[in-house]
């Protein structure tokens, strides 16, 4: 029997050696609005509580803002239930009406650090935007791999969050500036 359970063990390890040792998650959706009036939505904290299937998930969660109002420096922190987890995000990088980066760090219910970025492409009228997510997978992500499919789990909340957001811009359309500074 022990022989047995040390071979279940082994194949166990190897078959999480041979997960990936990055992943990333990446959706899209064309927003019937320009770009200029998207972007202000993605960089600033405040407005994700408007699209984010995130902030649904605890209607009890706890929200900081730090730093900057928005744009390069602005942080985010939350802490909620076994669901919402704790964590914390930084803005890193943002280009008005092209692409916003944010640092983000899960400390419960697991560590887990990660980029996500939304890109921005004018279309016309329309712009596209992307929303992904992508870092390295440690032991206990490829360990939950084995059991969950996190493209289909997290994209569904990606599909989500890009119809609220595209909603929400295509309401406020023509209510940004040209630069794409405007904040609501």
């Amino acid at each position: 029997m022990l022989y047995v359970l040390l071979g279940i063990v082994i194949i166990l390890a190897i078959i999480i050696m041979t997960r990936p040792d990055t992943f990333r998650i990446e959706r899209s959706t064309l927003i019937n609005a320009p770009a200029a009036t998207v972007f202000p939505l993605v960089e600033d904290f405040h407005q994700w509580r408007g699209w984010s299937p995130f902030e649904e998930i605890d209607p009890t969660l706890t929200r900081t803002y730090e730093g900057a109002d928005h744009g390069v420096g602005a942080v985010y922190r939350w802490s909620g239930n076994n669901k919402a987890g704790e964590g914390r995000m930084e803005i890193i990088e943002s280009v008005p009406s092209s692409h916003v980066r944010v640092s983000q760090q899960f400390t419960r219910p697991f560590k887990m650090d990660s980029t996500v970025e939304f890109l921005l492409e004018q279309e016309g009228e329309a712009s596209r935007i992307t929303w992904a997510m992508f870092g390295k997978n440690q032991l206990m992500s490829k360990i939950f791999g084995l059991f969950v499919n996190m493209d289909k789990m997290l994209g569904k909340d990606f599909d989500k969050g890009l119809n609220r957001l595209k909603a929400l811009a295509e309401s406020r359309r023509g209510e940004a500036t040209s630069g794409g500074e405007a904040h609501y």
